[in-house]
């Protein structure tokens, strides 16, 4: 096999016919012949590359008919079960790949077509300098609507093909980029469209984008998500193909602007294109506040610089916001509020209130039928310890309602409050959330919650004081506020309101208001739920199940309400029947619930229910480690946890 010490490379084609004889590939690291196979080809195609100065170790053999890399290149073509007619193709482990981001940009770059794809979005978010790469994935890219007179045009990419891939989890900075984007003109470029947030899209581009009418539209887009333990290859997914880039799991852990620039600017284009699309549902007054921080900082980001760090000043507290430091100030001590009690309600009926006399002692809520009954026994005792909070609020309307959904055995009650005052609200509001952590009213973070909670109500308030521009040429409604308010209002009535509203956050610095909108993004009802189309067993009819990061939801597909909620810290063991294709899943009291998914691999339901368990196993401390067997471990697998 040598041929004057000449390194040989063997390009297998096709096998047409088999006789008995040593086959052998060579090593490209050792330069030692490696028995892969008791066989040789007679009447196959093989190219024998001799002399040829190219590096080859990035090639390998993929089985076509088996769908397969064999990567296990001590192993013999016997022990890998090839057999006569298979058809073994000896191609580059990495390939082109066309990538759309939630900013829109198309990037050209090269990726993994052999390793599991969780493995090939950690290379590819080195390259792009995206830090936790585990809440992010691949998923097919939804068709867009094309008019007759745009089916000729063509989309504008960025090729950074040749921009080398690098194991380095943490990049060197150079001029406040990561080096491998400083090379040229035309890669620094391309970071500047990762980093910077992009104007505010034309009507038309947002015409053209899939917007989803109902949650059943909602469940299609999650059946598009890649298996994250299989290859691009083992997916049908080939060089040049278009795959959209996304955060998939909605808990974004450890956030630092100092190193996420991409990542903040990537995360803020996909929360704006959720209102833009209507994928989150939001009141009128937080439309417009949407629409006031997107006008804010699309005229901020059009004097940023790459690698500046204009804000740095407010990081501090926008982060104690997003709640990923909590750090408070002052001591506070358990409070008298009266408030107004609701349980059980529904969607369709009206909401029958009644007033009670609440006491909020450490993590649960006591209420009595008055004050002078408050010294004795409680009507009831609602522990909110792993329960939901979300605001309920309509400013011009007076209304300051907080939704709370209490664990119970059988899955999770709902309960609403309703509070006198603004300030009334702020300060129950901040104990419930900080309840729902297992943290009391004598927590230091208390007194901050309340004062970000006051300063988002008085951004959705009417500032009739401050002089208010009436028009504005610079500012474009229908880019900034969903279809639904296009429809609803003139450009005349929304301009007035969105500056009004622009007043209120006209002093934030751009990384500020990319904070806050993410903030108010989050604080949304209906934030971060998945949704998939199911069959319970038992059941005859399809239903909607939405998995949170920390819940499963029932949802009845006919009006659209909550049948029940099953929080993940209850659950104890899960699995897959993968011949009938059933989600069966045990929470504690003896419940028991099983599922098959009609739309949907229940794969991608098991991955989502796996991954967020795995997101939850992360800290601070760990920030910068992944354990991706454990992931594996939770996603991957057919056994119960």
């Amino acid at each position: 096999m040598e041929n004057s010490g000449k390194f040989l490379n063997f390009c297998i084609i096709q096998w047409l016919s088999i006789i008995q004889c040593p086959f052998y590939l060579l090593s490209k690291t050792t330069r030692e012949p490696t028995l892969i196979g008791e066989a040789c080809v007679i009447g196959c195609i093989s190219v024998i590359f001799s002399g040829l100065q190219q590096d080859w170790s990035d090639h390998a053999l993929w089985w076509e008919q088996k769908q397969q890399w064999l990567l296990k290149t001590s192993w013999t073509l016997d022990k890998c079960g090839v057999h006569a007619d298979a058809r073994l193709i000896f191609s580059t482990q990495h390939k082109p790949l066309r990538l759309g981001l939630p900013n829109g940009v198309i990037l050209r770059l090269r990726a993994s077509f052999s390793i599991p794809v969780f493995r090939t979005v950690q290379g590819i978010c080195r390259v792009l300098n995206i830090r936790h790469p585990e809440e992010l994935s691949l998923l097919r890219p939804v068709e867009e609507k094309k008019k007759k007179k745009d089916k000729n045009s063509t989309e504008d990419e960025y090729d950074l093909t040749n921009v080398p891939l690098t194991s380095v989890s943490v990049p060197t900075l150079y001029d406040g980029m990561p080096a491998h984007f400083a090379d040229s003109p035309k890669t620094e470029a391309a970071y500047k469209m990762l980093s910077v947030c992009q104007p505010s899209p034309s009507p038309e581009s947002v015409a053209k984008l899939y917007r989803p009418a109902s949650k059943v539209d909602k469940t299609h887009i999650h059946t598009r998500w890649l298996d994250s333990s299989r290859s691009l290859m083992q997916q049908g997914i080939q060089e040049n193909d278009k795959l959209w880039l996304r955060f998939k799991y909605y808990t974004f852990h450890d956030v630092e602007p100092k190193y996420d620039a991409v990542r903040l600017t990537q995360l803020y284009e996909q929360a704006r294109w959720a209102i833009l699309l209507e994928d989150n549902d939001c009141t009128e007054e937080e439309m417009m506040l949407f629409g006031a921080l997107q006008y804010h900082i699309g005229k901020l980001s059009l004097s940023q610089e790459v690698g500046s760090c204009q804000g740095m000043e407010d990081l501090e507290s926008a982060l104690k916001s997003l709640e990923v430091k909590m750090v408070g100030e002052n001591n506070s001590t358990d409070m008298l509020v009266r408030a107004i009690y609701n349980d059980w309600p529904r969607r369709l009926t009206l909401r029958d209130y009644k007033q009670y006399w609440f006491k909020f002692q450490d993590t649960s809520i006591f209420y009595y039928k008055s004050k002078e009954d408050s010294y004795g026994e409680p009507i009831q005792q609602l522990n909110l310890k792993g329960g939901e909070v979300t605001p309920d609020v309509n400013i011009a309307g007076q209304k300051f309602c907080i939704r709370l959904l209490i664990p119970v055995p059988e899955g999770m009650n709902e309960v609403y409050l309703r509070c006198e005052n603004e300030k009334q609200y702020a300060e129950w509001m901040a104990a419930c959330k900080l309840a729902s952590k297992g943290l009391t009213l004598l927590d230091s973070s208390y007194r901050t919650e309340v004062k970000n909670i006051q300063t988002f109500l008085s951004m959705q308030r009417s500032n009739s004081s401050a002089s208010t521009p009436q028009t504005d040429e610079s500012i474009n409604t229908q880019s900034l506020v969903s279809p639904r308010y296009n429809k609803k209002y003139k450009v005349k009535q929304l301009t007035p309101r969105i500056l009004e509203a622009y007043q209120n956050v006209a002093d934030l610095s751009l990384t500020a208001a990319i904070l806050k909108f993410l903030q108010i993004w989050q604080s949304l009802p209906d934030f971060g739920i998945s949704y998939f189309m199911v069959r319970f067993k038992g059941s005859r009819k399809d239903e909607v199940l939405g998995i949170a990061n920390n819940r499963l939801i029932r949802i009845d597909l006919g009006v659209g309400d909550v049948v029940k909620t099953w929080r993940y810290n209850n659950m104890r063991q899960w699995n897959v029947n993968w011949d009938i294709r059933q989600v069966a899943i045990e929470f504690d009291g003896n419940i028991n619930i099983a599922f098959g998914c009609t739309t949907a691999d229940c794969k991608i339901v098991h991955e989502y229910i796996g991954g967020y368990i795995f997101m939850s196993t992360r800290s601070r401390e760990t920030s910068d480690t992944l354990n991706e067997e454990l992931f594996h471990k939770l996603t991957g697998g057919h056994n119960a946890l």
